[in-house]
């Protein structure tokens, strides 16, 4: 009877803190939205030297409130689960503890609590907070896409690094180091720059024969900024829609289950 007693408390305290399908975890989810926005708010706040100088004690003693209700939150979640090691070293684990630590840190090392900026990297959980089902499909589907077009992609990199180690070699060649071109490998990152249509400025051609090969890099640049979207754009149209929600197992912590799911697919627990 304990035993069940213990197993309910557990689902429920799962269902709560890794689900959003009923009111009470949209409710902690929301909570904890708020209260990683302040965190974020609050180290924005304390780097602005005038505000630390008149409100230091106030914001510090906000930090410490929350890297408490932070830290009781990691632990929940590793009690909640039947597998903590899963969730402790996935994604959103490692994020969760990165979050927590950098103010006991500032105990031992002067200024790493700055690092508490990373808790807008929980800002992901967004998606799965606000029950944004279409969001989550689309979501999938575009990783599933980039996941089919990486060797696609890394071919086309491979090629442009290719690209720029010439262009860059023919412009030391041509420009020398009287006109700012002082070595193979400055070139190559004018050519990177110039290709990436970003033109800093730093570095420009002053031979004629110079800035026509630049200009012939800089259109080359345009149509090159197509092509790696025009893969992707090809295999988002062959996906099919995934339809998931925000079910999270109760064994295993993984998420993503599609609508109508009992069990989970990864370890076939069943589902709340």
């Amino acid at each position: 009877m304990a035993t069940q007693k213990q197993t309910s408390w557990k689902r429920e305290l799962h269902e709560i803190i890794y689900e959003a399908d009923t009111p009470k975890g949209k409710l902690f989810d929301l909570i904890l939205l708020t209260t990683i926005l302040a965190s974020i708010v609050l180290v924005m706040l304390e780097s602005i030297d005038s505000i630390n100088d008149s409100y230091g004690t106030f914001l510090n003693i906000s930090e410490w409130i929350i890297t408490g209700l932070f830290t009781l939150e990691y632990i929940l979640r590793i009690i909640a689960i039947e597998k903590p090691l899963k969730y402790i070293f996935s994604f959103y684990g490692i994020i969760d503890l990165l979050s927590t630590i950098p103010k006991y840190l500032s105990l031992i090392f002067i200024g790493s609590h700055h690092f508490a900026a990373l808790r807008a990297l929980r800002l992901l959980r967004v998606f799965r907070i606000l029950k944004l089902t279409r969001y989550i499909g689309a979501s999938n589907k575009l990783l599933i896409a980039l996941k089919a077009s990486r060797a696609k992609i890394g071919v086309f990199l491979f090629f442009i690094i290719i690209l720029c180690v010439i262009l860059g070699a023919i412009m030391y060649m041509i420009e020398g180091a009287d006109n700012g071109f002082t070595s193979i490998p400055k070139s190559i990152y004018w050519a990177v720059v110039t290709m990436t249509t970003v033109g800093y400025g730093d570095i420009a051609p002053q031979t004629p024969f110079g800035q026509f090969i630049a200009s012939i890099i800089m259109i080359l640049g345009y149509a090159i900024i197509a092509i790696p979207t025009g893969i992707v754009s090809s295999e988002i149209s062959k996906t099919d829609s995934i339809d998931t929600n925000t079910q999270s197992c109760p064994n295993c912590g993984i998420d993503g289950h599609k609508d109508g799911a009992e069990f989970c697919f990864s370890c076939g627990t069943k589902l709340n």
